[in-house]
């Protein structure tokens, strides 16, 4: 049996359809007896109760029936090939979960005394020290929520050192045109306006970059985003050079750190120049993804900036002791409740201490390798502006394809990508950083065995697009819903049941 054929026998579409929980109502079942009240039951005044809920009835056992099939109808990345390009979706190792849900971290209350927290606060001041080592860089914040929410930490405390170093003036920051979306989103948060720097093939235009200096007066810039490797999945060769430019312009070099799942152990961004970055947990140290949440941004900032780090910072005293440093004088001050994302972050110590240096190299090794394999594999087939082998030209942890001689065939993207659900594939990242382009992201945690099979899913659409392109048109076809009009159901979403 081919990888194809396997793949249509376990078709999704071979379950029954799963009604609706309220279609499923049964009149009187009660699944839950609450205890009696110990207090006088009071009536809620008129003027204040609403109308009836109306909601369905059920017994314990059909509520957990209904929401495990409904499980079972998700894409995940424990139960499908995810390879959501920029966003790193890689399995989350059990034993981390099992670590951040022991009761000692679990139950701890975020205002208790130090004294009483000394394990924690081990665990964070490790996790801050290991997190400025692979940086490369002098102190590491735990403090922000997300990586956008790093980002704007980050630019927060690098304008709080100009402002304290006579440069207020210093408003404007610089980013690539490939730039993640949160870069300019950040910068206008913090108050700092944000002009483009075009790239040529992936690589940062040396000379714009220096004609935008120019232009705008270096004495006005603040810093230069870049995310490296990009979201092309290129790492710019130039970057020392542009750390060069930036820093004979008196700006930072801020490193959008989206993408150091190709960079673990490999080389350091402090070394490459870098004054600033944050950390995505969630992409490289394998904490939850997706949801909305829970994320965690640290950043790591050189030996001048750290004095405007935020506050509370983790700190070990002479004595082998932990505690948590409330009063820098220069500090930007707190930018999120209590600590930091706790639990996050205990998953995040549990992965790289599980990795060690040398599989933290590993790491971003096989995610490299993996993609190139990937890339060799569908390159004749998909078409790729970035990547020629041949050339030597090759692709970090991700690659783009924009695969015009297929659309031309009359299909478009969303068509291929819906007829990957059909294969139990979740479709990559789409139209970003270019139009009608796929960025395929594999990830270390793939095994060999499952890139083969995403490449004969890949081959299999090519070929049908070919012979049976209707199939590819009306895709997805085996999945437990068609395809839904997604503008309308942007726009006009119905969201209650009659």
């Amino acid at each position: 049996m081919t990888t194809i054929e396997a793949i249509k026998k376990q078709s999704r579409g071979d379950k029954p359809i799963e009604p609706l929980i309220f279609e499923k109502h049964v009149a009187g079942v009660i699944g839950v007896d609450f205890p009696p009240l110990d207090v006088s039951e009071t009536e809620v005044p008129e003027g204040v109760a609403g109308g009836s809920t109306t909601l369905p009835s059920f017994g314990q056992h059909d509520v957990m029936a209904h929401y495990t099939h409904l499980s079972d109808r998700n894409f995940s990345v424990d139960g499908n090939f995810y390879p959501l390009g920029s966003c790193t979706m890689k399995h989350n190792p059990r034993i981390n979960e099992w670590g951040a849900a022991l009761p000692g971290f679990a139950c701890l209350h975020p205002l208790q005394d130090d004294d009483t927290i000394q394990g924690a606060l081990r665990l964070l001041y490790e996790t801050r020290t290991m997190l400025e080592e692979i940086a490369g860089l002098h102190e590491v914040s735990l403090q922000p929520a997300a990586g956008a929410h790093g980002e704007f930490t980050a630019l927060k405390v690098i304008r709080a050192y100009f402002a304290d170093h006579g440069q207020p003036n210093r408003t404007v920051v610089l980013a690539a045109d490939t730039a993640h979306g949160t870069n300019p989103a950040s910068c206008t948060m913090c108050g700092a306006s944000v002009e483009t720097v075009r790239t040529v093939n992936g690589q940062t235009d040396l000379e714009h970059l220096k004609e935008v200096i120019a232009i705008i007066g270096a004495e006005n810039i603040a810093a230069f985003m870049i995310t490296n490797p990009s979201t092309a999945g290129l790492f710019d060769a130039n970057i020392k050079e542009i750390a060069d430019i930036v820093h004979e312009a008196g700006a930072k070099l801020y490193l959008d750190g989206a993408n150091m799942n190709a960079l673990l152990g490999r080389v350091r961004p402090g070394d490459f120049g870098a004054d600033a970055m944050h950390y995505n947990t969630h992409k490289t140290f394998s904490t939850p993804h997706g949801g909305g949440g829970p994320g965690s941004g640290p950043i790591a900032v050189t030996e001048e900036l750290a004095p405007y780090l935020p506050i509370p910072q983790v700190m070990m005293a002479d004595d082998g002791s932990f505690y948590l440093d409330r009063s820098r004088d220069k500090t930007i001050g707190k930018v999120r409740s209590f600590i930091c994302q706790f639990g996050v972050l205990v998953r995040c110590w549990s992965y790289i201490s599980a990795c060690g240096p040398k599989g933290l190299r590993n790491v971003s090794e096989t995610a490299v390798l993996n993609a190139n394999y990937l890339a060799a594999k569908l390159c004749t087939t998909y078409s790729m502006p970035f990547f020629d082998p041949k050339n030597g030209k090759f692709c970090a942890h991700e690659f783009v394809t924009v695969p015009q001689t297929l659309l031309d065939k009359g299909v478009t993207l969303i068509d291929i990508a819906k007829r990957m659900i059909d294969y139990g594939v979740h479709p990559p990242t789409m139209h970003w950083p270019m139009h009608d382009c796929l960025m395929v992201e594999p990830t270390e945690t793939e095994s060999k065995q499952a890139l083969d099979s995403f490449v004969d899913v890949m081959l299999q659409i090519a070929e049908e697009i070919s012979s049976e392109i209707e199939l590819v048109q009306q895709s997805p076809l085996e999945s437990d819903i068609a395809r839904a009009d997604e503008v309308a159901a942007a726009r006009k979403p119905i969201l209650t049941f009659k």
